[in-house]
């Protein structure tokens, strides 16, 4: 599998989770350990970069805050990015739908 489809998967992830409010890195490597129930596990070498990757293209504003004595960066999402994720999604559905469409005569088979 193309590396370049994981690191699409990663960021899509990353905008959901933004695109509901504003937030900081940490926030969002736990928002989306969450709620992938373990699956993915972001870690700060794959995060920040990715988080400085869609700053770079525009999909990301950030301002720091200070909060109990620490400053934050927090990333909200731009216009460029709603539209971003919106394209991502619906490419991402209809892959999962062409995969779903070649493992469906198998859906019987359990895999251990």
């Amino acid at each position: 599998m193309d590396s370049r489809f994981l690191w699409g998967a990663v960021e899509m992830l990353i905008l959901e989770v933004i695109s509901h409010r504003p937030t900081y890195g940490y926030e969002i490597a736990q928002s989306v350990t969450s709620e992938s129930k373990g699956y993915f596990d972001l870690k700060e070498g794959s995060l920040y970069p990715a988080l400085h990757r869609l700053e770079e293209q525009k999909y990301l504003a950030s301002s720091w805050q200070e909060v109990d004595g620490r400053r934050r960066k927090y990333y909200r999402l731009s216009a460029a990015g709603q539209k971003a994720l919106d394209a991502k999604k619906v490419a991402w559905r209809a892959f999962t739908r062409g995969v779903e469409g070649v493992l469906g005569a198998k859906l019987g088979v359990v895999d251990t």
